[in-house]
């Protein structure tokens, strides 16, 4: 379930042993930062029973056995271990130190112990690349923050990431987006546990919306994993981010870096998780995005300044990505933030729908179908919900059209793209030449 469904998933599983509902376990790690793992516990670590809020009884677990240190050199000590964690009817993890890194197999087995026995596993931020990791999300829909969610899908295929929601309820296991929403998720806990009122008081006292509205789509952002900052592949990227008005491909991005196709694609992957064509496709529709909400360009001009070679090729990559077509999704900004009275409020709820119907007349009927091309892998991110989605369960993944796969070895197609001038004149493809690129020895 995500965070704008108006149901609440069945999570009155049988606690075995000495589990209690309304005791929490926080795990925590060395290397967390200290605002995520600070949440779980204000939120259900402090008596306020004079406000309305039913009371949890908190149990902090260190979940390794080493010095717990934290953002600033702050070093934290934990009351218990591992073995209490065998208590708790939640378990939660605010965070993991690093995505590259793997938690500690001690604290994996005692975390899927505990889901087996009944509690209720619940992963904020980076948290959920632990669960990942102990198999507890194979097959369930999960978010996380947005700049790591492409490393999330691709290192655990099975999980059905989602970067668009705050947070995602899937029962007896849960997992949110990045900082500020893990207040969201616990939150949420608090209103499936005790209510709407009970979870209302508590936000009244945390000085926060009791339940926002939207996702992380207005968070995204151009960044890429603070790990690529110090690579020399940084200043490639650099460049791309400042030109994305430019038609170029992926060739052009290697042969700046002085590399060959293959070993720029490996090497980009390493550093964000993503293949260099779903980045470059994804920071095109970023770019629309905000062209979208703060200009007046046609969509066809929208298409043109974000590098995109038709408006065809826009409105699939946009849909694909963000659920909506760049018309509706203008149509919807400006109603929520009219500008000096010029934007249009829309009147009745098929207000979108008929400006949707209206920009398909324009168009003709084939422009509807956007045929996935040949090595693209970036694959749709619905919201749960929406038509085609997934249902979010174990037993019914989602359904996904499938590029033909390319011959082995050779690196996926950046048919979207021109090709390069040497190309086009069938010569052998060199190094282009591109305003600002600075000379390097080969090498």
């Amino acid at each position: 379930m995500s965070q704008d469904s108006t149901t609440v998933p069945e999570t009155s599983r049988k606690l075995s042993g000495r589990r209690r509902r309304e005791i929490v376990a926080v795990l925590l790690f060395s290397g967390g930062p200290i605002f995520e793992s600070s949440i779980p516990l204000s939120v259900f670590g402090i008596d306020r029973q004079d406000a309305g809020v039913p009371r949890y009884r908190l149990l902090v677990c260190a979940g390794e056995d080493v010095p717990l240190r934290t953002t600033g050199g702050l070093e934290l000590t934990a009351p218990y271990g591992l073995e209490a964690l065998s208590r708790a009817g939640t378990v939660v993890v605010p965070a993991w130190r690093s995505i590259t890194q793997p938690p500690p197999a001690a604290a994996l087995d005692a975390l899927r112990r505990a889901h087996e026995e009944g509690a209720r596993i619940v992963g904020l931020c980076t948290g959920a690349f632990v669960l990942a990791a102990a198999g507890l999300l194979d097959g369930r829909p999960a978010t996380t923050h947005w700049m790591y969610a492409p490393t999330l899908a691709k290192r655990y295929p099975s999980v059905h990431v989602d970067p668009r929601e705050l947070f995602v309820d899937d029962g007896d296991v849960l997992t949110s987006a990045g900082t500020a929403a893990g207040i969201d998720l616990c939150l949420h806990i608090v209103r499936t546990d005790h209510g709407a009122d009970a979870a209302g008081a508590l936000a009244r006292r945390l000085v926060v919306p009791p339940r926002r509205s939207g996702g992380q789509e207005r968070y995204l952002d151009r960044s890429l994993p603070e790990e690529i900052g110090a690579d020399p592949l940084a200043e490639v990227v650099a460049w791309a981010l400042e030109h994305l008005h430019e038609q170029f491909d992926v060739e052009a991005l290697a042969a700046r870096a002085y590399m060959s196709r293959r070993t720029f694609d490996r090497r980009f992957r390493s550093l964000t998780g993503s293949a260099p064509l779903q980045w470059l496709i994804t920071q095109r529709v970023l770019q629309a995005q905000r062209l979208l909400e703060t200009s007046d360009y046609s969509v066809d001009e929208v298409a043109g300044r974000c590098g995109f070679r038709s408006p065809v090729a826009l409105r699939g990559h946009f849909r694909r990505q963000l659920g909506s077509s760049p018309a509706a999704y203008r149509a919807a900004y400006r109603a929520r933030r009219p500008q000096g009275g010029a934007a249009e409020r829309p009147d009745r709820p098929d207000r979108l729908e008929r400006l949707e119907r209206l920009e398909r007349a324009d168009r003709p009927d084939r422009a509807e179908v956007i045929e996935p091309r040949a090595g693209d892998h970036s694959l749709p991110l619905r919201r749960p919900g929406a038509p085609g989605a997934s249902t979010g369960h174990a037993g019914h993944p989602p359904h996904h059209h499938h590029a033909p796969h390319p011959e082995p070895g050779k690196p996926e197609s950046d048919a979207y793209a021109p090709r390069l001038p040497e190309q086009a004149a069938g010569r052998a493809p060199g190094r282009p030449s591109l305003p600002g690129q600075r000379e390097r020895p080969v090498g």
